[in-house]
């Protein structure tokens, strides 16, 4: 796993051991960039779900101004935090060691604007896919925003949150991304 462009481009990145988390491999990523991107000027990255952190660093190396990772596991927010760390990010991030829904609540009550929203939930929590809704509900993404959910093909996700539509749907293997902005 590595970071695929941008200013840290080809930095190698950090994974868990293990079967808790399912980091997005760089085929993946590269390819989610050159839909939403593939470079970006400013802006807000929200890594839920963080993992690794792979997403989000991207979003940064890419050119996203800040990034808040949110990451419950304890071995996997070890190792997030040393990425974040190899690859000099510490005064662009916020990293929280919680729950996706205590995370969300507290962002709600924050002056913030996020651009980016990336999504990779347990598969089997479909519950989680509804943070989006709250993100949504509450104007706390910018309406130029983009927000990407990564789940499996056995998981529906609706055609819109309030006012961001799908607008890609790609499949790679048994995970398909889902593409939301507004129109």
């Amino acid at each position: 796993m590595r970071v695929v462009a941008g200013e840290r481009k080809g930095m190698p990145l950090k994974a868990i051991d293990g079967t808790t988390t399912r980091p997005t491999t760089d085929k993946v990523k590269e390819s989610i960039f050159n839909i939403i991107g593939p470079f970006f000027e400013g802006g807000i990255a929200l890594d839920l779900f963080a993992g690794s952190g792979g997403l989000g660093i991207e979003a940064l190396s890419r050119g996203a101004e800040r990034a808040i990772f949110v990451e419950k596991d304890g071995r996997a927010f070890q190792v997030l935090q040393e990425n974040i760390k190899k690859c000099r990010y510490e005064d662009y991030t916020e990293l929280f060691r919680t729950d996706a829904m205590r995370a969300v609540k507290g962002l709600l009550k924050r002056d913030i604007t996020l651009n980016y929203v990336f999504l990779d939930p347990p598969y089997h929590k479909k519950e989680y896919y509804d943070l989006v809704d709250t993100l949504v509900e509450n104007d706390k993404i910018a309406h130029t925003g983009i927000i990407l959910c990564e789940h499996s093909t056995d998981v529906t996700l609706p055609e819109n949150y309030g006012p961001f539509q799908l607008t890609k749907r790609e499949t790679y293997g048994g995970t398909i991304i889902s593409i939301y902005r507004c129109i």
